[in-house]
């Protein structure tokens, strides 16, 4: 049967201002983030521009700016659909503009290559691991591996990429054992994430950017040492979980990886135990606030933001200040692994010269018709609002071809380059329900937890009921938590969290009357 879209609004502005629309109305706006723009990577339609005027404070502050208005789960309807890649056919010609990217003819084969690896360090895995220093596998990424790094010096992050390579085939046990090999990628694949990174580093809540480099040789015993220990802890966990990367014995001296070195986010959210309501507060509304003042500055959405992307420190001792809920843990959080994410260029002078950086989804569609992780349902529930413009949750069989019509640009091919902070919202509710049913402190505290923010849960909520309105944005979540008397204007400007926010609120009287999605 076919999809019938629609589209419905969400959110309801309310009439009478608010105390916290008095806390914001007089904080300054993000400022432009002054780097030399990069290479485009895609060109996109002129974004508008914030036209609220700059105080003289506002170059010592990163601030997120709010809207005067509830989001009716924005989406930003110029922002023309993705050119598909040649192996799919092309859609069908619409009244929008497509994105121009440019054509083989107009970019040779390795200019990628160049653009990425022109001036990079060609390192082995001794370089990187030298004796005396300790190397952990602690993830996996949307396709890079993730290593810890420690030594005298401190501690670093890498996520470890292989580039178009031979490796060692496998043998007939690793056949037996259903290893799946991620397969090596190109260059152009991996250059919107190393801008999506540059572009994040300054702002808190998003890992550090380091450096890049090219690691090429066979590997040391201790990295399959690493490699294997963290397969079999994986396997404890989920016993059917399959191994994706190949193991460190099959590679040749002519083996290569793209390594990236950031700084050191912690530990991740799913072997962080989480043990008291002040956690809970501090990782969920960090998390909120990163994505939105990311929202704002870059118009970033993260579209991957499970327990593995998102890690957590501890990074001063816990207080017994009973103020405000927020800001008592001690906690702070890192999101890391931008794969998958959606951003636009914040250094253009113009906003002719906007430029889009987002992973086409449409190249693979098994992201959405798998069921092996939680989170495959939320990679459904962001596509299902794409395709039809509801927050219904289409099945996998659903999602089986690819830049099919979109009812949020009018029926054109189904467009990832478009800017629907609404995914934001529908992973700020992953990771609510996983902080619920990962606690491991005192059932009553999380009971009374539960009881405080059921408010926030319902509007969170993708599969509330339709009278239930929703979130349109992190901004929403952040604008709702402010209301709530949850965080104070003194945290939002600095101290607590270090985090700038700054807009009017007008989403703390959420209406039910109103059919909502």
């Amino acid at each position: 049967m076919p999809i019938r879209p629609t589209v419905r609004k969400y959110g309801k502005p309310s009439v009478k201002k608010s105390r916290a629309e008095q806390l914001f109305a007089e904080l300054p706006r993000s400022p432009e983030k002054k780097t030399q723009p990069e290479p485009l990577i895609i060109e996109a339609e002129p974004e508008p521009e914030n036209t609220d005027p700059v105080s003289e404070i506002a170059e010592q502050l990163l601030a997120v700016t709010l809207s005067e208005e509830t989001i009716p789960l924005a989406v930003d309807t110029e922002t023309p659909p993705i050119t598909p890649p040649r192996e799919h056919p092309a859609p069908q010609p619409t009244a929008c503009t497509p994105i121009r990217a440019p054509s083989p003819a107009q970019v040779p084969d390795d200019t990628e290559y160049s653009e990425l690896q022109e001036d990079l360090r060609t390192l082995t895995w001794d370089d990187v691991c030298p004796f005396g220093d300790s190397i952990e596998k602690i993830a996996e990424a949307s396709y890079a591996e993730v290593y810890r790094i420690t030594n005298d010096r401190g501690v670093s992050i890498i996520k470890v990429i292989r580039l178009q390579s031979p490796i060692k085939p496998q043998t007939k046990a690793q056949e037996r054992s259903g290893l799946v090999d991620e397969e090596p990628h190109s260059e152009d694949d991996l250059l919107g994430e190393l801008k999506i990174s540059e572009w994040l580093a300054d702002i808190p809540g998003f890992v550090i950017y380091k450096e890049r480099y090219v690691v090429q040789g066979k590997a040391p015993k201790v990295l399959l040492e690493t490699h294997q220990s963290f397969h079999r802890r994986m396997k404890r966990k989920d016993p059917d979980r399959l191994q994706f990367y190949p193991s460190p014995s099959r590679y040749q001296d002519a083996t290569k990886f793209l390594v990236i070195e950031l700084g050191d986010a912690g530990t991740a959210l799913e072997d962080f135990s989480l043990t008291s309501p002040a956690q809970l507060w501090d990782v969920f509304l960090h998390t909120a606030i990163a994505l939105a003042r990311a929202e704002d500055l870059v118009r970033f959405e993260h579209r991957d933001l499970h327990e593995g992307n998102l890690c957590i420190r501890q990074v001063r001792p816990p207080t017994t200040s009973t103020t405000v809920p927020f800001g008592s843990s001690g906690l702070d959080i890192t999101i890391l692994d931008y794969g998958l994410s959606r951003a636009s260029d914040p250094s253009c002078a113009e906003a002719s010269d906007s430029v889009v950086v987002a992973y086409d989804l449409e190249k693979d569609l098994s992201l959405f018709t798998s069921t092996h992780a939680p989170q495959c349902r939320v990679y459904r529930e962001m596509r299902s609002f794409l395709l039809a413009g509801d927050r219904a949750h289409l099945p996998p069989e659903a999602h089986d071809v690819p830049y099919a019509p979109s009812a949020l640009v009018g029926g054109a091919p189904l467009s990832w380059a478009g800017h629907y902070p609404y995914t934001n919202v529908l992973w700020l509710a992953y990771i609510y329900r996983f902080l619920v049913e990962h606690f491991r402190g005192e059932k009553k505290a999380l009971a009374a937890w539960r009881r405080e923010t059921r408010e926030l849960a319902r509007h969170l909520d993708p599969a509330a009921p339709r009278a239930v309105l929703s979130f349109g944005s992190a901004c929403d979540v952040v604008k709702f938590a402010a209301e709530a008397g949850w965080v104070t204007e003194e945290q939002l400007m600095d101290g607590g969290c270090e985090r700038t926010i700054h807009g009017t609120m007008h989403f703390g009287h959420l209406s039910t009357a109103e059919t909502a999605l």
